[in-house]
């Protein structure tokens, strides 16, 4: 199924008392992500925490997507540096009905260029009827795509990498590929990267500005005044000021308590860090919504 362009949401996971991932929760959130505005959303992209949950609860949930209504709207990030693991986590979601993936190179050890593409073709090989998004994010991964490869990969393989989602943001400016997708990883580079000529973003802050994200896409697209882009960058920069996850889950734990619950070594903010985010987030009347989890 194609991948379209639009906003989309690298999504929040929620876990159980036991840090078990709660699935239905973490499936309802998403949910709730497209109810809101969003063209769709990434189920363990690195927000989600994809790299600390393991295989067998990622397969559980993805189960669970088999019959979902808004299943066209969902992508799935494998978060594994095992290229065997990837593999199987890709075929087990195209069993379940769904071929879109966000696939982010091996973390820890160093490569080049040519590294990074015998990866990628060993998956296309290993799943052709896939979609991949490249994940170009050095500060997690290590490894920092060029012009170059991206160029390469798509030319060698259009019908299974058809787009990158630029985290590092030395892409979303200069790349210039016919009918491949182009994703900057953050809102204040949303109406640039449309400018010139990008296909949207895919983002962490967007699990809370998923409506106001939408409004300055489609305000771009049908030639309005940006009335919303100031105020959506603003919050972006206050989030920046933390490490994102702990940033998110501590706001959203606000109004419920499901969201304190995270993986370590990850953890909320320090109690004078988030009156100091609230603060600012207030002054730009930015507030949790009322009963916002599932």
């Amino acid at each position: 199924m194609t991948i379209k362009k639009g906003i989309y949401a690298a999504s929040m996971s929620i876990f159980n008392q036991d840090l078990s991932l709660d699935i239905e929760s973490t499936i309802k959130h998403t949910e709730r992500l497209i109810k809101e505005g969003l063209h769709g959303a990434i189920f363990f992209g690195s927000t989600g925490c994809a790299q600390l949950i393991s295989s067998k609860e990622k397969k559980i949930l993805i189960n669970k997507l088999n019959k979902n209504k808004l299943k066209e709207h969902f992508i799935i990030g494998t978060g594994a540096n095992a290229l065997n693991e990837n593999v199987e986590l890709m075929k087990h979601s195209i069993s379940n009905g769904i071929d879109r993936f966000l696939l982010m190179p091996p973390a820890y050890y160093k490569y080049d260029d040519k590294g990074a593409y015998s990866f990628y073709a060993n998956v296309v090989q290993k799943v052709p009827e896939s979609k991949i998004i490249l994940y170009n994010f050095e500060k997690l991964s290590g490894y920092k795509f060029s012009v170059q490869i991206v160029e390469k990969l798509a030319k060698d393989f259009p019908q299974q990498i058809v787009g990158l989602k630029d985290s590092t943001y030395n892409l979303y400016e200069v790349l210039k590929i016919p009918n491949f997708l182009i994703f900057s990883g953050s809102e204040t580079k949303l109406l640039k990267g449309l400018e010139l000529g990008n296909s949207g973003i895919i983002s962490a802050i967007c699990n809370v500005t998923a409506s106001l994200a939408r409004k300055v896409y489609d305000d771009f697209n049908n030639k309005k005044k940006q009335t919303f882009n100031e105020k959506l960058c603003a919050i972006r920069k206050v989030f920046d000021n933390y490490n994102l996850i702990s940033g998110l889950h501590s706001f959203m734990s606000f109004e419920n308590e499901k969201y304190k619950r995270i993986l370590p070594p990850l953890s909320l903010l320090s109690e004078p860090q988030q009156k100091e985010m609230m603060s600012k987030l207030k002054e730009l009347e930015f507030f949790p919504e009322k009963n916002i989890a599932a």
